[in-house]
């Protein structure tokens, strides 16, 4: 088989339209979709990603809250503002932005988010859903966009070999 050039920027605008299309579907019907993203610490590569996250969501007219926290932030902090998201019906996704700093345990972190408002799929319900093959679970940002990509061209990569140029 030879090698095709899938146009991943062309592929995300459309999906960006769908979801704008859901988004304003969604506000019609009195819900605003919110998704609060934490950053804690200055790691200049998360700075970026949560900047891209909140341009993203400005772009499909999603409420965005962009927390951001001091590297040296304790446990209990983020987990406080982890459990006030948790029971805020205004916010429907969370996302804490990895790696956190080393006296964080990630883990933990990762538990205290309620599955249906982890967005990035990453508490253990999630992940167990995902590996049963339950359509409807989160999955990790991108692979599934590689595999939106892939279902765009009608191409099924199971028993190949594929090379993923750029970046995530």
């Amino acid at each position: 088989m030879s090698a095709q050039l899938i146009d991943g920027k062309a592929i995300a605008a459309e999906v960006r339209q769908s979801v704008r299309l859901r988004v304003d579907d969604l506000k019609q019907s009195g819900v605003e979709p919110c998704l609060a993203v934490m950053l804690v610490g200055e790691n200049p590569a998360s700075r970026v990603y949560v900047g891209m996250k909140q341009r993203a969501a400005d772009e499909v007219g999603m409420k965005a809250i962009d927390r951001r926290l001091p590297a040296d932030a304790s446990e209990a902090e983020i987990l406080d503002i982890l459990d006030d998201w948790n029971t805020d019906r205004g916010v429907h996704g969370i996302l804490v932005q990895l790696p956190l700093p080393d006296h964080v345990n990630e883990r933990t972190v990762m538990e205290r988010i309620l599955p249906e408002k982890d967005v990035d799929g990453f508490h253990p319900i999630n992940v167990g859903r995902m590996t049963s093959g339950d359509p409807d679970a989160f999955r990790p940002c991108t692979p599934a966009g590689i595999q939106v990509m892939l279902e765009h061209i009608g191409f099924d990569p199971a028993g190949q070999h594929a090379v993923i140029v750029g970046r995530s």
